[in-house]
């Protein structure tokens, strides 16, 4: 490479964290190109694949930018096809921002002499920085997907790293015992072998499915493990089982979009429920796996719909100028009124429960969340 890549790790390292920190060496040290040859960046018509081999500076400076470059779209993974190669679907992974890399460390508590497992191989960055101030022979990584860890193994030897790199399902049986679990990647619900796995004293770190929420958890003697939502928040792809996730709720968009349902009024304008994350979360809890879409409808109204595998739908507007939504909703549940209730409950005490909730976790993952007089349990 004939661009010098160690200023642009420096300019990084200024980013995403500071000289103070642990992890200040190893995000100037660690170069993070190598483990991104080849990215994916969205475009109106899907996601079109960037060649870093064929503009080394322009490469330079996207890999040690603090963003997430996108490797894999469906079972596409960047490195097999050619710069320019355009690609349809949705994220299956990608090299985490390196600040949230870093804030999950931080969450985790890793200190020298941690022996450490990191689920999500990912593109490999994470665990070179772990190996950097852990020493190779203490890090474990684990992804489900076999091109994942081959690849991220040969990059990782390339930059002087042989962590144990393994092919495996981050909610089966996991390889050996650690004192700090950290997931760059979110889970339904605790897996028992985590806590299994757990070192007495250890903790975990990780973000739960649908939800912004980072489960930061400490071993209890009895198994099971208690902790604190983190006063931070964050979003990672959610575990997959296979090269792919599920199809899309088409099928039930199309009824949202055609059917009167049952028609009522919300108080509040239409929220593009992603964007809330204390809401969105909440939301989550109380009815996991939703799938939210937005759009502008041709007289400029805000339009929202929410789907759900089991059937049910809502959709709601809201016109120029006004302050209400007008809601269909139909199927089994009516999604837009959970939505209005959390809604009220935000604007009634200012805030939702759910960051700096209590965390209590039994020894077969069963983890229940409780704050206020509120509780929530998966």
């Amino acid at each position: 490479m004939q661009v010098d890549w160690k200023p642009y790790a420096a300019g990084l390292a200024a980013e995403a964290t500071h000289p103070g920190s642990q992890w200040w060496e190893a995000l100037n040290a660690t170069p993070r190109h190598v483990f991104v040859p080849r990215w994916y960046t969205a475009d109106a018509g899907g996601w079109t694949c960037v060649d870093g081999l064929a503009d080394e500076r322009a490469w330079v400076e996207a890999a040690f930018t603090d963003a997430t470059l996108v490797t894999r779209v469906g079972a596409v993974h960047a490195d097999d096809v050619p710069g320019g190669h355009l690609v349809t679907g949705r994220p299956t992974s990608s090299s985490t921002l390196p600040g949230l890399v870093v804030s999950m460390l931080e969450h985790a508590r890793v200190v020298p002499g941690n022996r450490v497992l990191d689920l999500a191989t990912g593109s490999g960055y994470s665990a070179a920085l772990a190996c950097h101030l852990l020493g190779d022979e203490l890090v474990t990584t684990l992804d489900i997907d076999p091109y994942l860890t081959e690849a991220a193994a040969e990059r990782l030897d390339l930059v002087g790293h042989r962590p144990q790199v393994i092919t495996g399902d981050a909610a089966g049986t996991l390889p050996g015992s650690y004192d700090r679990i950290v997931s760059m990647v979110s889970v339904p619900r605790i897996p028992a072998s985590w806590l299994q796995a757990l070192r007495p004293g250890g903790r975990l770190v990780t973000t739960v499915a649908g939800t912004g929420l980072i489960i930061t958890a400490g071993k209890t003697p009895d198994g099971g493990a208690v902790g604190q939502v983190a006063w931070d928040r964050a979003a990672f792809m959610a575990t997959r089982a296979g090269h792919d996730y599920p199809a899309l709720l088409d099928d039930v968009f199309t009824t949202a979009m055609t059917d009167d349902g049952e028609v009522g009024i919300s108080l509040f304008p239409v929220l593009d429920v992603m964007r809330a994350w204390e809401v969105w979360s909440m939301l989550t809890l109380a009815a996991p796996g939703i799938e939210h879409r937005t759009g502008t409808d041709d007289d400029g109204s805000r339009m929202t719909w929410m789907l759900h595998a089991d059937g049910s739908w809502s959709r709601a507007r809201t016109k120029p100028g006004e302050h209400t939504a007008t809601v269909h909703q139909g199927g089994p549940r009516r999604l837009y009124d959970l939505l209005d209730d959390i809604r009220r409950r935000w604007l009634e005490r200012g805030e939702l429960p759910v960051y700096g909730a209590k965390v209590t976790i039994t020894p077969d993952g069963e983890t229940t969340l409780s704050r206020d007089g509120w509780t929530a349990t998966f």
